[in-house]
Formats: C-alpha cells, sequence, structure tokens
C-alpha cells in the first residue's frame, strides 16, 4: 500500500497544486509541496526493515488479462535507493522553486510540471513490469520537454526541448524494442522473472541485440557520448529544474536502468568493454569541455 501511495502522491498535488495556485504564494506552494517530498522520502525509509528482511516488496495489479499484463511495483535495495534520491533532493529543489518564481501562477504552473515529472521518475525506478518502466521512461522525456520549454516564448527554450525530445525520444524507441526482446527471452513481463533468467537470456540469439538496444536507451537518457550534447542545450530550463532533471533524476534514469539489468547482462564482454569505453571517454571528454564553460549552467551540464 504505501509503494502505491508514494508513486500515486505526487501525481495527486500535480493536479491539486493548479487550483490553489490562486489562493497560495510561490513562497507557500513551495513549503507545502517540499513538505510531501519529504513525508515521501520518509515513508519510504521506513520501508527500509521490510526490504532488508523480503529482499523485495512487490505489488501487482492485473491491468490487460488477455495479454497477461500487470501492473507491477518493485521495490527492493536498488529502487529504494533511487526513490531516496529522488524525493530527497525533490524536497530541496521545490523548496527553492517555490521561492525561485514571484508569480503564483507561474509557480504553480511550474511545480505541477515538477511534481508529475517525480512521479514519473518514481513510477520509473518502482517498476516491476518492463511494460509500465518503458511508459514511466517515455513520460520523463516527455515532462522533461514540457519543463524546457517552459519559457515557451524564447526560441532557444523551444530548440532545446525539442532536440531533448527527439534524442531521449528516439532512444526510448530503441529501449522499447530491446525490453520487448528481454521480455521474449526471459518469457516474462515481470522483473522478478526477468532477474532470475540470467543463462536464459545470455544463451538468447538476441542476447546482442538487446544488449545494444538497451545501451542505446540508457546513453541517450543519460547524456553519454556520442549522445551528450542535447543535455547542455536543455540548460535553458528554469534552473529548478535543471537541477532536479538534468543533475539529480533524469540523467540518473540510464544508470538506474543498467545497474538494474545488471544481474542479467553483466559480467559479459559486450557489456564491460562498452560501458569502459563509452564511460571512460564521456568523463575524459565533458571533463575538459566543462574547464572552459563561461556559466554555471554549462559547467553543471558537462560535469
Amino acid at each position: 500500500m504505501e509503494i502505491t501511495f508514494i508513486v500515486a502522491l505526487p501525481f495527486i498535488l500535480a493536479m491539486a497544486i493548479l487550483p490553489l495556485r490562486s489562493k497560495l504564494s510561490s513562497s507557500a506552494q513551495g513549503w507545502l509541496l517540499s513538505a510531501s517530498m519529504v513525508l515521501l522520502f520518509l515513508i519510504a525509509l521506513l520501508q527500509l526493515p521490510a526490504v532488508i528482511q523480503n529482499d523485495a516488496l512487490i505489488y501487482s495489479q492485473n491491468w490487460v488479462e488477455d495479454l497477461q499484463l500487470n501492473i507491477t511495483l518493485y521495490l527492493d535495495g536498488l529502487s529504494l535507493l533511487f526513490v531516496l534520491i529522488v524525493t530527497g533532493i525533490g524536497a530541496v529543489i521545490v523548496f527553492y522553486a517555490g521561492h525561485y518564481f514571484t508569480d503564483a501562477h507561474k509557480s504553480g504552473r511550474f511545480l505541477s510540471l515538477l511534481l508529475a515529472f517525480t512521479g514519473s521518475m518514481l513510477a520509473l525506478v518502482l517498476s516491476g513490469n518492463v511494460i509500465t518502466l518503458f511508459i514511466s521512461w517515455e513520460l520523463t522525456s516527455i515532462i522533461s520537454f514540457l519543463l524546457i520549454s517552459f519559457y515557451g516564448n524564447e526560441a532557444k527554450a523551444r530548440s532545446g526541448a525539442l532536440q531533448a525530445l527527439i534524442i531521449t525520444g528516439g532512444g526510448g524507441l530503441a529501449l522499447f524494442i530491446g525490453l520487448m526482446l528481454l521480455g521474449t527471452a526471459s518469457g516474462s513481463m515481470e522483473l522478478s522473472e526477468i532477474l532470475a533468467s540470467r543463462t536464459a537470456i545470455q544463451e538468447s540469439p538476441f542476447f546482442i541485440a538487446i544488449s545494444v538496444l538497451i545501451f542505446v536507451g540508457c546513453f541517450t537518457k543519460s547524456a553519454q557520448w556520442p549522445f551528450h550534447f542535447w543535455l547542455p542545450d536543455a540548460m535553458s530550463a528554469p534552473t529548478p529544474a535543471s537541477a532536479f532533471l538534468h543533475s539529480a533524476t533524469m540523467v540518473k534514469a540510464g544508470i538506474y536502468l543498467l545497474a538494474r539489468l545488471y544481474p542479467v547482462l553483466g559480467d559479459t564482454p559486450i557489456w564491460t568493454n562498452t560501458l569502459l569505453t563509452v564511460g571512460l571517454f564521456t568523463m575524459l571528454y565533458s571533463s575538459l569541455v566543462a574547464l572552459r564553460q563561461r556559466d554555471l549552467k554549462g559547467c553543471l551540464a558537462f560535469s
């Protein structure tokens, strides 16, 4: 029950804040919504003993019975860590966002999008089914597009948002194919069953394709070379969005998925060689470029 509440509350608040913005100042909105994020952080933290005792907490609800598709939430140590990152950093960013805008209507619209993104990110890291994981993955890209283009009257914001959507959306399509092949190889779309099917997946004729497609999805999301160029242009978003999406959470989605699938895809030549090559080159290249930036956002984007 607590797992579903963690995912649902940000979406509920995202809808609730819009009619309240005429009655609450921007700072009051920040205080209220930041407190809700702290509440989610504490609820998630209270799940730690149960996760340690049971390894994973699973909640499943039948979705499309004919296709045997379920909406499954899966909370283990890895997903709990990312839930704490999203809600903990989110509490600080939401509080800052409430004081970033002076216009209560503009603040409410921005905070509504920020909370919707938070809910999408929480749904992503708690997904126990690759279908719901992909839906959450694409939701983060769409809401990120809306946040980057928040100042829609600026050409730079519009172009940066469109570029980010094309790159991360295209990577998402590659990821979708990879996840479908992964489910086919394991015989199930449920994460718990996929994680128990290492031998079947690695012996599948689709193994190389699965690895490459998932790499493309993760590298585009996390702005790894050669897909890195969308992230600096996305810094045209309001500063709270840049801090939350493009430094703390959305770019971590790719890292989360790689860590999640390590038990079934890891310790193979394609996995090790690809991650070492792309990761080290991205670190070296971006570090050198970051030294040449003349503004803090540019430095943050590359570093």
